[in-house]
């Protein structure tokens, strides 16, 4: 019975789908622990830094710029901003809704009376992006920045502090 094995490994055509096998066999281990490093390996807390780097923390730049702390408020924007932005392939049309959180009633009041300042500052952010920026996360995120930057100037300007800790965009839509 030995023999027989012995003779059938011998044949140059076993031997080769032998082969064929063993290497298959490897190559998908050496694909399964590729996958397996990559899905598995993840640096979350390192791109987690990068964004945060990249971007800036909202929270350390509002508390240079001097934002009172109290009781987290939603100041409306009374209207959506509807607005196009060029693209590489065609135009697009965008529409936001925003809201600004403020901390206090002082602050609540000074960011309503001065809303058509702070639309007007917002608008001029939205004007500058590109639609196939704004159709990442990151685009997203840093027109959020921007908007954040600019709306806290205005009333830096107007009032003498930031009021406005941060911009939230309560819909986002692109076509």
């Amino acid at each position: 019975m030995a023999d027989e094995k012995e003779l059938e490994l011998d044949n140059p055509a076993k031997k080769k789908k032998l082969i064929i096998i063993i290497a298959i066999v490897v190559i998908l281990a050496i694909a399964g622990g590729v996958a397996a490093f990559f899905l598995l390996g993840g640096d979350d807390e390192l791109s987690q830094a990068e964004i945060d780097g990249a971007l800036g923390s909202a929270s350390e730049m509002t508390a240079t710029v001097g934002v009172e702390i109290g009781s987290a408020l939603y100041v409306p924007m009374p209207r959506h901003f509807r607005f196009n932005v060029p693209g590489v392939t065609r135009d697009r049309l965008v529409e936001i809704r925003v809201q600004l959180l403020v901390r206090g009633a002082e602050n609540e009041e000074a960011a309503k009376k001065h809303i058509p300042l702070i639309e007007s500052a917002l608008l001029g952010v939205f004007s500058q992006s590109n639609a196939d920026v704004l159709a990442t996360s990151a685009g997203k995120i840093s027109l959020k920045q921007a908007s954040l930057v600019a709306a806290q100037e205005v009333m830096t300007e107007v009032e003498g502090s930031a009021i406005v800790e941060k911009v939230l965009f309560t819909s986002f839509v692109m076509q």
